[in-house]
């Protein structure tokens, strides 16, 4: 069973190997001709499909290969404008660095259990000074 199990192991490992081999022997006329069945196979969805709506994982993909691309060329690459790409990007980064989550300056609230013991002990203790003058009157 062992055996069988790092046979596969290498097979997937090696089939893996030569299919990337092949990806970088392979010509640039090949991969022009990749990229060009792939924008077609775009350019249909695109007509066939009415409106799409991007899940946030596709909007964090599509923002962060947005770094990849020369800016000159998202308008053919992209499938939506430079201009949504920016906000979400925007939208990302806002989210990543935002401050609105973060703790608040200064002493943290007391709560109100606390508050309503100190209170308590305090009527309690007659000779606790509450005013600022000495309790030797």
């Amino acid at each position: 069973m062992a055996c069988r199990v790092l046979l596969k192991i290498v097979y997937l490992l090696t089939c893996q190997l030569l299919g990337l081999v092949r990806l970088v022997f392979r010509g640039d006329l090949a991969n022009d001709a990749e990229l060009l069945v792939l924008r077609h196979e775009n350019a249909v969805l695109r007509r066939h499909v009415g409106r799409v709506r991007y899940k946030p994982a596709d909007r964090a993909w599509f923002a962060a290969l947005a770094w990849l691309v020369p800016r000159r060329r998202w308008p053919e690459v992209f499938p939506v404008t430079p201009a949504t790409l920016l906000a979400w990007h925007r939208r990302l980064a806002a989210g990543r660095y935002g401050t609105s989550k973060r703790r608040k300056p200064g002493r943290p609230p007391t709560s109100s259990g606390v508050a309503r013991l100190v209170v308590r002990l305090a009527r309690e203790n007659s000779l606790w000074d509450t005013d600022g003058s000495t309790a030797s009157s």
